[in-house]
């Protein structure tokens, strides 16, 4: 962790202690500013949608199995997640496309079923065989 700043709220719960433990790696905490509440909900809101909707649903193995589980939700949070804010798109969606209507929507799982995404495709045209005329009698 070398090189990160992780930054925590001011709450009487976050000691000495818990600094000392970060300062023991060379990484420097950086505590919310003081009497600004809202400094810190965009990343305790992502939290929250992460733990409901990913980890408190999944036993953790280990150090490795949670950094595989939260790159791949971040990676379904930012491209394949509808976001109520940004009008039931992703935020990496580009905001110049505008979704149109398709006759096929397809689901794709992430994280073995525990996720869903929905995504529309193109509509397929039905396969009708080449009609051969029939002899005449």
């Amino acid at each position: 962790m070398p090189g990160q700043m992780p930054h925590r709220d001011r709450d009487s719960k976050f000691t000495a202690a818990f600094d000392t433990v970060f300062a023991g790696n060379g990484t420097a905490v950086i505590p919310t500013p003081p009497q600004s509440p809202r400094s810190n909900a965009f990343a305790e809101r992502w939290i929250r949608t992460a733990r409901t909707e990913c980890t408190d649903r999944l036993l953790i193995t280990g150090e490795r199995h949670l950094r595989t589980v939260l790159t791949m939700y971040a990676e379904h949070y930012n491209t394949g997640r509808a976001h109520r804010s940004l009008g039931l798109r992703a935020p990496d969606d580009d905001p110049n496309v505008i979704p149109l209507p398709a006759a096929t929507v397809r689901r794709r799982q992430v994280l073995g079923g525990l996720l869903n995404e929905y995504h529309t495709t193109s509509p397929r045209l039905p396969h009708h065989p080449q009609e051969t005329p029939s002899s005449a009698a």
